[in-house]
């Protein structure tokens, strides 16, 4: 995609360079006390799942304490004295189970893309949003906001591989993404997945299996995709993982149907070059 930024938020462009500060500011007041029926949703949340179990916990929590940090949010452009969540959902649902009536806020004056970053950012800092959710907010900042992948990652502060490699698990099939979004599935296990056509019994197999990321990894590259646990050499797999254990660097060993074969050890910068050179040249 192209380097240039465009349709970034107001306050984050000029994070970016891309205009002058705006004189208004974000906060239009302080803490403020309102009904909680005046309160709706964000609808450029990225989260869609909420344990249960955990928004229980912090329903009791709140009824203890309170709640002590006012939910962020901005007017609802359709309805005069009400408000829209910006960040806070979670503290809003467990309030409702809590019985409260009224909760503190703080209302902010944000676009509708100021107000998707704050909510994405805020999940993800808080690692509240499974590989799929984060996948969907990068997505509608790509389409909806017209961001580029470099300024997901400098807004995220994650890598642009990152951005990258989380977006194209949306093109992985229905049911492998109904994992991911389950946590039966890690976005690591998933991953190698990606342009498979078998990827699904792959996936089925892989949780059964409970095989791990590396373990993915190894077997998708090697079979290109015939993945068959039956024909996995177990101990080729535990060398290499053995290998790499001792040296702390990432080894793929290449077997061949005749036991011929190589041993790759990748390295990332000089420093590991030089400490497998000194390695494999000691007498």
């Amino acid at each position: 995609m192209s380097g240039k930024k465009k349709g970034l938020g107001r306050g984050l462009s000029a994070l970016f360079g891309d205009e002058k500060p705006r004189d208004k500011p974000q906060k239009l007041k302080q803490s403020n006390t309102v009904s909680i029926s005046d309160l709706s949703r964000n609808p450029y949340q990225p989260r869609q799942y909420f344990s249960e179990e955990k928004l229980q916990e912090l329903a009791n929590s709140i009824k203890k304490n309170g709640i002590i940090q006012p939910i962020a949010v901005r007017p609802n452009k359709i309805e005069n004295g009400k408000y829209e969540i910006v960040a806070g959902e979670r503290r809003w649902i467990a309030a409702q189970k809590a019985g409260l009536h009224e909760i503190p806020v703080t209302i902010l004056d944000l676009s509708d893309v100021e107000s998707l970053e704050v909510a994405i950012v805020e999940n993800i800092q808080r690692d509240d949003l499974n590989p799929i959710e984060e996948a969907r907010g990068y997505k509608r900042l790509n389409e909806e906001f017209k961001y580029d992948h470099e300024s997901i990652s400098k807004l995220m502060s994650k890598s642009r591989s990152h951005i990258s490699n989380t977006l194209r698990l949306l093109t992985l099939p229905k049911d492998v993404i109904a994992m991911l979004e389950e946590g039966t599935l890690t976005s690591g296990q998933a991953r190698p997945l990606i342009g498979i056509s078998n990827a699904s019994s792959i996936a089925e197999e892989i949780v059964a299996k409970n095989y791990s990321a590396r373990k993915v990894e190894y077997l998708t590259r090697n079979k290109k995709g015939n993945f068959n646990g039956k024909q996995i050499d177990a101990n080729i797999l535990k060398a290499q993982e053995r290998i790499e254990k001792i040296l702390g660097l990432k080894v793929n060993i290449l077997n061949k149907k005749n036991n011929s074969g190589k041993i790759v050890i990748e390295y990332k910068d000089l420093e590991q070059f030089d400490f497998i050179s000194d390695l494999l040249t000691k007498h």
